[in-house]
């Protein structure tokens, strides 16, 4: 009897450990760091950006139109974009013709494009797939990086913190 009672304690430490260092996990702050210098040209008949002159915390969201996860989370941006969250987009591993495509299609949420021709902002960023999103500091530093679709967990847990710490700074 004795022994269940020390396992189920055991347990439940375990599981509780556990579950504090998964909230922990969640909600950490990444360390800053600074936005490379990225090699990107306008995606041709879109408005461009210059990342230096946005002055505004902003999501970065490097995307293809070829990439299946990028079209899942494209509503999501939208959604973003309709409450005001400045996106900008670097569109990567992508013909022209076909990003546009993509955007007449789905909708444009990025209040700038640039296009990645040859691939030197994504090993700058080091950006290993798409859709990936960087939450960017108005001082152009680097606060969350996200690989992979954004979900409702991840603004809950990451996006939002971030944007809301960085709003308190003003």
């Amino acid at each position: 009897m004795m022994r269940t009672i020390r396992i189920a304690a055991l347990l439940a430490l375990t599981v509780l450990a556990g579950a504090l260092a998964w909230q922990w996990y969640q909600t950490r702050q990444s360390p800053r760091e600074p936005l490379p210098a990225l090699a990107l040209e306008p995606l041709e008949g879109r408005e461009g950006f210059d990342p230096a002159g946005i002055g505004e915390a902003y999501l970065l969201n490097v995307w293809g139109s070829w990439c299946a996860p990028c079209r899942i989370e494209h509503p999501v941006l939208m959604a973003l974009q309709a409450e005001g969250i400045a996106i900008y987009g670097i569109n990567w591993r992508d013909h022209p013709d076909d990003a546009n495509a993509f955007l007449d299609e789905l909708g444009n949420p990025y209040a700038g494009i640039m296009q990645d021709v040859n691939g030197a902002s994504a090993r700058a960023l080091a950006i290993s797939g798409a859709p990936e999103t960087l939450v960017i500091s108005r001082d152009g530093d680097i606060l969350v990086r996200w690989p992979g679709p954004i979900t409702a967990d991840v603004l809950r847990n990451r996006i939002y913190p971030a944007l809301e710490r960085e709003a308190r700074r003003r």
